[in-house]
């Protein structure tokens, strides 16, 4: 298996949904709306995509400082090819884009929270997360 892996490609609207609902994480994604996908596109910092015959099989989205922290906010896999190396390899093709001093933090979905301790991630007890329908007290 031939895997292409590009650094900040030109990546469509309907490639990014094409992917994302090929991979579990579509459930967990806004792929009806449109303008909230282009600006994810739009405002990453850093996007690798592995691509065997002109096709993307996954991607890595995340935004970042490159200096001290990468919130890895996709990684999306397509599901015939999980559990292959694809994922663990975006995340390395990410991780090269970082100073060497730039942390790599997730959240995980729940189907993948067994993966990511075995690729050498810890898990971090002190999360947070603020919807955007909370109000703030």
């Amino acid at each position: 298996m031939n895997i292409n892996y590009q650094i900040n490609p030109t990546l469509s609207t309907k490639e990014f949904i094409d992917i994302l609902s090929h991979s579990t994480l579509g459930e967990r994604r806004p792929i009806d709306d449109l303008e909230c996908i282009e600006n994810m596109i739009k405002n990453a910092d850093i996007i690798v995509t592995a691509v065997i015959d002109d096709k993307i099989v996954g991607v890595a989205r995340a935004v970042t400082d490159f200096s001290y922290c990468c919130y890895l906010s996709d990684l999306a896999v397509d599901a015939e090819l999980q559990h292959h190396g694809v994922g663990k390899m975006l995340i390395i093709k990410m991780r090269e884009q970082l100073g060497s001093k730039c942390k790599m933090i997730l959240l995980s979905a729940p189907s993948a929270v067994e993966y990511y301790p075995k690729i050498g991630f810890s898990q971090h007890s002190s999360a947070w997360v603020l919807d955007s329908y909370k109000e703030i007290l």
